[in-house]
């Protein structure tokens, strides 16, 4: 079978570079990458990319030998529907590494053509540090070398405003386009920049801050040969994700007229403010994810996909978001009821083999951030408490005991809360009551962050409720709710 490269694709079209992306890995690939091939195929948007390589390790030699190519290949369920996708990506022409081709990276801040800038740098990323130098070939950390490149921009086109770029960073830290421009600068005041440089970027530049959502698996080995024989190539960066995608980005009218997304069918929003849209992607899916896991764990559900199709358990999360989760959401009902229906579309792609225990990292601090900020403010519009966040809160302290059913469940979490949890179960087991371990756990400010006591009902509640798990299973109380 013949191998991807430039003679799979004679016909290759050569647009101009008009995207630089920081990292070539599998979410960049299967998320931006793909959008710029749809912006290409449906709008006049005609932009290549050049991928740079920002770390030391690793040269990309795969995507090389391939010439740029990939394939992109989705699944999952849209409006009820099993969706299947298999993209030829050809947008990337160029692949620079910023420490063996240092001086091709800073060429590449003379192309007119370039405008769009594109980070996935993981969530340490984007950081500063002092013993970075100006003149170090190249500095270690990302926004060092954007800066340079920036800097190099600035001096090769003489400050003009036009020739700034629109950044775009997807790695997974709130507000990243603030975080990174606060960096560049930061930079520039370290390396002792003109101010007329520091003006330019903050004036020529547009950093927006993103939000992406997108399940992307990697290279699909399970079923790549089969893949690979309705491709008629071999293709050694087939990256398998799921149809679902968004991308939210805060931006100005120039940067929405530049990016012609409202051409295409793709889900890519602009907006003023980004925070709600978090707030609902933490409060919806996340706070799905955490308050799904010790209640299907413990009805003996291993995988998200069994959960949804065991009718109980799919019936206690959705009507978990519909009813309580999506109530303290200031979005129209039509928004919060489609974003509702997306995440669930999600939990049941088939090809998507999430495991609870997985899930279930640091499960305690999730519900922190995810659950107990949607149980109190329903709590405070509703005077009465969220009846199914609290029973995934009951389900998540009994599993915090570390076994059900004679069965041991491998827990991760801080050590000193894993500690904690062993010690007050070791209390109930020697004869201590359960409403006695309630108020001793929720009362951990430590683990909380608050005294969850002093909700009215809470502590009485979810002692009675883990006292019914035990007493009739997890499935009759679902029934009961």
């Amino acid at each position: 079978m013949q191998i991807l490269n430039h003679t799979t694709v004679p016909n290759r079209v050569q647009r101009p570079i008009k995207v630089m992306q920081f990292g070539g890995g599998n979410f960049l690939r299967a998320f931006v990458d793909w959008m710029v091939h749809v912006l290409n195929q449906e709008t006049n948007f005609n932009g290549d990319i050049a991928i740079i390589k920002p770390t030391a390790g690793g040269d990309y030699a795969e995507l090389k030998e391939q010439d740029g190519l990939f394939t992109v290949v989705l699944d999952g369920i849209k409006n009820g529907e099993l969706v299947a996708e298999k993209t030829l990506v050809t947008e990337v022409q160029q692949i620079i590494h910023s420490y063996n081709e240092w001086a091709a990276y800073l060429k590449l801040a003379e192309n007119e053509d370039l405008r769009f800038i594109v980070s996935n740098t993981t969530e340490a990323g984007i950081k500063f540090n002092e013993k970075d130098e100006f003149n170090g070939v190249p500095p270690k950390e990302f926004p060092a070398k954007l800066t340079i490149w920036l800097y190099h921009r600035f001096k090769h086109f003489n400050a003009e405003i036009s020739k700034g770029c629109i950044l775009l960073p997807c790695e997974l830290i709130e507000d990243n386009g603030d975080a990174l421009k606060k960096t560049v600068l930061q930079y520039a005041d370290h390396w002792s920049l003109e101010a007329e440089f520091k003006d330019w970027v903050d004036t020529a530049n547009h950093f927006c801050s993103t939000l992406v959502d997108r399940i992307v698996s990697g290279y699909p080995s399970d079923r790549a040969e089969e893949i690979e024989q309705k491709l008629e190539y071999k293709d050694e960066l087939l990256v398998a994700g799921e149809y679902y995608h968004s991308w939210v980005i805060q931006a100005n009218e120039t940067v929405q007229k530049e990016l012609p997304f409202s051409e295409t069918d793709l889900n890519v929003e602009f907006v003023n403010d980004l925070a709600p849209y978090r707030e609902m992607k933490v409060r919806i899916l996340n706070g799905a994810h955490t308050s799904m896991v010790p209640v299907g764990y413990l009805a003996g559900i291993r995988f998200v996909k069994e959960a949804m199709e065991n009718e109980v358990v799919s019936n206690f999360v959705e009507s978990l978001l519909l009813e309580e989760s999506a109530t303290t959401l200031d979005f129209p009902d039509d928004v919060k009821n489609k974003f509702v229906g997306d995440v669930l579309d999600r939990f049941r792609n088939p090809l998507l083999k999430h495991q609870l225990i997985s899930i279930s990292l640091n499960s305690t601090s999730k519900f922190v951030a995810r659950l107990l900020p949607t149980l109190k403010d329903y709590y405070n519009a509703q005077d009465k408490l969220p009846k199914r966040i609290v029973f995934g809160l009951s389900a998540m302290l009994r599993f915090y005991k570390g076994e059900f059913n004679g069965e041991n469940i491998a827990l991760n979490d801080d050590k000193a809360v894993l500690s904690f949890f062993e010690s007050e179960w070791e209390k109930v087991d020697n004869g201590s009551s359960l409403q006695d371990f309630t108020k001793n756990v929720l009362s951990n400010t430590a683990i909380w962050g608050e005294d969850l006591t002093q909700i009215e009902g809470l502590s009485e509640t979810v002692a009675k409720n883990i006292e019914n798990i035990e007493a009739n299973g997890i499935t009759s109380c679902l029934k009961n709710l």
